[in-house]
């Protein structure tokens, strides 16, 4: 393989997503949950909301991940600034363990890139905690003190967030490809919040985020990955990309499919079934296996290798290779789960993941999309 990277005929590349494999925090959720009562069910509300657009209704100029433009009209109500976010920000950074170490480990071996829908406000605290530049970021740009709010409009959504938590929570039925299939409940809910979104929250001169912010989900993180191969000059088939929610599904399917790799780490129904390999860890060391492997040899024999995982060759390489850069008690007792997603496992697979996922994250963050 060296003598052929050396010829230049690849040139392997990393992407990740940040909440999920880096870490642990849902942060446009814990800003919510700070600074609006009962944010924590407005947001989960809006999320699921967010998947019904994306996923089923398939609303036209709306992509995964918008749940982040959808509720900072409410975020600007109850008086969340570009300060406030920073602040916030840097003092809630939770990192799931070993994340600093694989980055700083895999930088060393192929360029390095993340792909986030978070705000920027919170990637910028992550860089500085983990020492990551933040040029090779892609994220959601906002600068909320730019945006107008009157104090009639504040005092609607004020009023229209005490409604939204009251309406009935809305569960997607398995395999639902249209809401009509919902109970009727359900779809009343999803109705009225079409009108709160579309028709009042549009109407306010706050209402215009909802057009101009752009949020890094779906369709926008397989641009990121365009964007980075263009500065490269890379090939999609050389991306290692991992990810774990709804909003990584446009991007595993352009690596999927040009024959990179895609990974889930402990990611939820839709990362799963658009990955090739699952991951369940506590820890991202995992990462840095895989991307040494995806390093060093070809893919096929990557799967073949995650085919017959077996543990033990994980810790020869974990002391080998990682020894000094990791803690040394990282896998003491319970190794990752690495699985190849195939159709006779996919759907247990992913059952399995999404719990560990809540186990790892927390419930309320865990069973967003």
């Amino acid at each position: 393989m060296r003598a052929r990277e050396a010829q230049g005929e690849f040139k392997r590349i990393f992407v990740s997503d940040c909440e999920g494999p880096i870490s642990k925090n849902d942060n446009a959720f814990e800003l919510t949950s700070h600074y609006v009562p009962n944010g924590a069910r407005l947001f989960t509300l809006i999320s699921r909301y967010d998947d019904i657009q994306a996923d089923i209704v398939k609303r036209t100029g709306y992509k995964a991940g918008d749940t982040l433009k959808l509720i900072l009209p409410f975020l600007k109500a109850y008086g969340l600034t570009s300060k406030t976010m920073i602040a916030f920000s840097s003092q809630n950074i939770v990192l799931v363990p070993a994340a600093k170490e694989t980055l700083e480990f895999v930088r060393c071996i192929m360029p390095t890139y993340i792909a986030s829908t978070s705000y920027q406000q919170y990637m910028r605290a992550l860089c500085d905690a983990i020492d990551f530049p933040f040029k090779d970021v892609y994220c959601t740009r906002l600068d909320l003190d730019r945006h107008e709010i009157t104090d009639e409009e504040k005092t609607g959504l004020k009023r229209l967030s005490r409604e939204m938590v009251k309406l009935p929570a809305l569960e997607i039925p398995p395999r639902a490809q249209s809401v009509s299939v919902f109970r009727s409940q359900m779809q009343k809910t999803v109705k009225r919040l079409d009108e709160i979104f579309w028709d009042q929250i549009s109407s306010m001169r706050i209402g215009k985020m909802l057009f101009k912010i752009n949020p890094v989900g779906g369709p926008e993180k397989a641009t990121a990955i365009k964007d980075i191969l263009l500065k490269l000059k890379g090939q999609p088939q050389n991306v290692m990309y991992v990810g774990d929610s709804i909003t990584d599904v446009s991007a595993f399917e352009l690596v999927r499919d040009a024959g990179g790799l895609t990974v889930s780490f402990n990611g939820n129904a839709y990362a799963v079934r658009e990955a090739e390999i699952a991951v369940l860890s506590k820890n991202a060391a995992i990462i840095a296996f895989l991307a040494n492997i995806f390093m060093e040899i070809e893919k096929e024999s990557l799967l073949n290798t995650i085919k017959n995982w077996k543990p033990s060759e994980f810790r020869k390489f974990y002391l080998r290779r990682l020894g000094k850069r990791f803690s040394t008690r990282i896998f003491r007792g319970e190794f990752p789960r690495v699985k190849v997603v195939t159709r006779s496992n996919l759907k247990k697979l992913a059952s399995e993941s999404a719990e560990f996922r809540k186990k790892v994250r927390g419930e309320p963050i865990g069973k967003l999309g």
